[in-house]
């Protein structure tokens, strides 16, 4: 069949591939572990029963035609006092708007604000930059960060690209890697975006900067969650948020996200998104507003929530810690948000019982799937080079009581490796 041209050059996420892969191993009756997927599984992680009780209620009511094109006006209003009351954000509800989930936010952010051929900064690992930047028909500039840096991106990294971009794609905490900006690290950055701008012909388009914040409500033990128009106010002009309850109330399949930002580059993105429908539905979205009007419940459920992912990414962390001073060539960050724990997997060369060599990541991905039933997603899934030896593990669908025999199974597997 003949079709588009970016249909024909569009790549499916890898996550999806190697789920498919797992996924027919459990149905042919295999013990997986499954860690690959960022979402929750609702039997570990439900969303709080007050939203799901309201969610009842706001279909019983009959909230099912459609929402207003950028978001109920009480979510709105809602979302507005939690940013203020909680994150220290000064936004109105017409600088918000509510759509279907983070990636119509993110979708929307890129037709608003990226023409073809613009350059993009964004660095790797990251989720779905390279995707959406193609989607655009724009030019990537890839930015491979380090684990030295907690695979953070730095102004150091960004400066020497800033004078030809127009876009900086920014996600903290982040997905993969569960590690967040410093506060000097992200004031630097933003002091780059705004002495940049500061340079440029006021017809011409500015440096402008999305930020991914989604999983900000998860820090865990002394982490603090920094964002830009919070550390330098002048960003506001420049900076356009995603956000949403999708991690915070482990709330991925209710589907309602919101974007910050200033109020023109907000109304286009509205405009944009009335062609693709992608809205939050009106149920969710009043029940979700509902909720928001109690933040006390909200702060009790969030820290409930912290502590049971908490408890997961540094019982995996203490694990692959011990494994690490018996000798094996694995190491991992300690956790810092969000729901993953970023490992590494040093086995390229091994060789199995069988004979099989282990000459590459793909190869070290499978020994681990096949050997130590355990399934997570290899940093190349999310930009970073293929021979990349660092791994995303996401504890949304794991059981505390799993730690014990997935660290077991890892050492048992890696100890046969000659």
């Amino acid at each position: 069949m003949i079709v588009s041209k970016l249909a024909e050059n569009i790549i499916g996420s890898e996550i999806i591939k190697l789920a498919a892969e797992v996924n027919e191993k459990i149905k042919q009756g295999e013990k997986i572990y499954n860690l690959t997927i960022g979402d929750f599984n609702p039997k570990e992680f439900p969303i709080p029963a007050k939203l799901k009780t309201l969610i009842i209620e706001a279909y019983n009511n009959d909230q099912t035609n459609y929402p207003a094109a950028d978001g109920m006006l009480e979510l709105r209003q809602a979302v507005s006092v939690l940013l203020k009351e909680r994150g220290n954000l000064d936004y109105k509800p017409d600088e918000i708007l509510i759509a279907g989930g983070a990636r119509p936010v993110i979708y929307s952010i890129f037709k608003a604000l990226v023409d073809a051929n613009d350059k993009v900064i964004f660095a790797v690992p990251s989720w779905n930059n390279n995707h959406y930047t193609y989607l655009n028909s724009a030019q990537a500039i890839v930015i491979e960060a380090t684990p030295e840096n907690n695979f953070m991106p730095s102004a150091k990294d960004i400066e020497p690209h800033i004078s030809s971009a127009n876009f900086i794609a920014l996600c903290s905490p982040q997905n993969p890697t569960g590690t967040v900006f410093t506060k000097e690290g992200l004031e630097e950055i933003c002091d780059l975006i705004l002495n940049e701008n500061k340079k440029r012909d006021v017809n011409k388009k500015p440096v402008y900067l999305m930020y991914d914040q989604i999983y900000w409500a998860l820090t865990h033990g002394n982490t603090k969650h920094y964002d830009p128009v919070s550390l330098r106010p002048e960003m506001k002009n420049y900076t356009v948020y995603v956000d949403g309850i999708s991690k915070s109330l482990a709330a991925t399949g209710v589907r309602v996200g919101w974007s910050m930002g200033p109020k023109p580059i907000i109304d286009k993105m509205k405009a944009i998104l009335t062609h693709v429908g992608a809205w939050a539905p009106k149920a969710e979205q009043i029940a979700t507003a509902n909720y928001l009007s109690n933040l006390n419940e909200y702060d009790l459920f969030l820290n409930e929530q912290k502590q049971k992912i908490n408890d997961r990414l540094v019982a995996l962390y203490n694990g692959i810690t011990k494994l690490k001073e018996k000798g094996f060539l694995v190491n991992a960050i300690a956790p810092q948000a969000a729901i993953y724990l970023t490992v590494q997997f040093n086995l390229q060369g091994k060789t199995t019982q069988t004979g099989v060599k282990l000459n590459n990541t793909k190869d070290v991905t499978s020994f681990l799937l096949n050997e130590a039933k355990l399934a997570i997603v290899p940093f190349y899934a999310f930009g970073t080079s293929q021979d990349s030896t660092w791994y995303r593990i996401s504890v949304g669908t794991c059981k505390l009581s799993d730690v014990t025999d997935i660290i077991n199974n890892i050492e048992n597997a890696i100890s046969k490796l000659a």
